[in-house]
């Protein structure tokens, strides 16, 4: 439909998984890809593509809806009902795990699935990167995103492509407060980076490009322990990047990737470990329950259908870049249970560790130090002043 805007919608869930937390089972997607066949026979959605990421089952459509579209939703609602009742028929491990309610109310934001959606004109030529990562949550972009859109190190357009010379504005969510701030760059740069340093808090939900305000990325950003107020598992995020013609090349996009970097999540969703890009057909969790991966498929969108996926990451290109995870895992699990490979105190406060140290409160007794503490808490970080 030319000159329509299509919508691309991610949205994803774990429902439960094979071994553990190992990978997701093929009927689980199969009886996923049912419902939303029988979506695209009744013309809700333009067309889908079902895949997965470790224990995470993903959910890719085009339609003409818009984002936040109720049916839409629902749609994939019942998409993860249908395979959770699959996942319990076979006695799957946390079946139905990331779905927090029994029942669905408009929007699966806030209910548990992961959400990136984006609404845009097709270019004649619309190629689009969908990144789907397990045992993280979606502070684990941040770095990437950074790189893509606004470090000339990693992004040569940035430089010589006259489209992209005047850079990206970055909309930074702050998971904490439920508040956005909108950043230019190169303009605010530090600013960018003094909130984004902070990927457990500050996360990038979009990113527009600055001249026309045109859509280039988006992040889901559900955060499970903030919405149940403990841990039921990592949120697992997804993300959406739009490539070539105006935006960053794909082979910029990917290269933001070839550095593993440390990113939360991990075992029990406390540990720090670095970010693995891997093909599809190593999705799959083992050691320690990781270490953390992420996938890149790349599709065209032609007339609001998907063609493709390229297996991006599936490439000895980024064979030293697993190469050195390796070694960064080693290294980070001789650490144990000692920081930073655990996470900070923070962090833990959502998940069984509290429950552990409850037992010895009342052992703990009074201690003169010769000094009272002065106390900083995180709110300072949110940019407030106070007296």
């Amino acid at each position: 439909m030319p000159g329509e805007k299509v919508t691309l919608s991610v949205i994803k869930a774990d429902i439960g998984s094979l071994a553990g937390h190992h990978k997701v089972h093929p009927d689980t997607m199969l009886a996923a890809s049912r419902v939303l066949a029988e979506a695209k026979k009744k013309g809700i959605i333009k067309s889908f593509y079902v895949t997965h990421v470790g224990d995470d089952l993903q959910l890719i459509m085009t339609h003409y809806k818009g984002v936040d579209n109720p049916e839409i939703h629902e749609l994939a609602w019942n998409a993860f009902k249908e395979a959770t009742k699959v996942a319990k028929e076979l006695g799957l491990y946390a079946a139905g795990q990331d779905l927090l309610s029994d029942a669905f109310s408009g929007n699966v934001r806030g209910l548990g699935p992961g959400v990136a959606e984006m609404e845009f004109v097709e270019r004649p030529s619309e190629p689009v990167i969908v990144f789907m990562a397990d045992k993280t949550e979606p502070g684990a972009f941040n770095l990437p995103l950074y790189k893509i859109f606004a470090d000339p190190f990693n992004t040569a357009g940035l430089v010589i492509d006259p489209r992209m010379h005047d850079g990206f504005i970055f909309e930074i969510l702050d998971v904490f407060e439920g508040k956005v701030v909108q950043l230019k760059a190169p303009e605010e740069l530090y600013d960018i980076l003094a909130l984004i340093g902070t990927p457990s808090r500050y996360v990038i939900k979009r990113v527009y490009r600055k001249n026309d305000n045109e859509i280039a990325a988006v992040v889901s950003s559900e955060r499970l322990n903030l919405i149940a107020g403990k841990y039921v598992g990592k949120d697992d995020p997804v993300a959406v990047v739009r490539a070539q013609s105006g935006f960053p090349a794909v082979g910029e996009v990917l290269e933001a990737f070839s550095f593993p970097h440390l990113v939360a999540g991990w075992m029990r969703g406390s540990h720090h470990g670095p970010l693995m890009p891997v093909g599809l057909k190593d999705a799959k969790m083992t050691r320690f329950d990781g270490p953390p991966r992420v996938v890149g498929l790349g599709f065209q969108i032609h007339n609001g259908e998907l063609v493709g996926p390229a297996d991006l990451f599936d490439d000895p290109a980024f064979d030293e870049t697993r190469r050195l995870a390796q070694i960064i895992t080693d290294y980070m699990r001789r650490h144990g249970p000692f920081m930073p490979h655990r996470l900070g105190p923070e962090e833990m406060e959502y998940t069984t560790l509290p429950q552990v140290l409850k037992r010895l409160h009342d052992r703990f007794k009074p201690y003169e130090m010769g000094y009272k503490p002065v106390i900083k808490h995180s709110e300072e970080l949110s940019g407030e002043v106070h007296d």
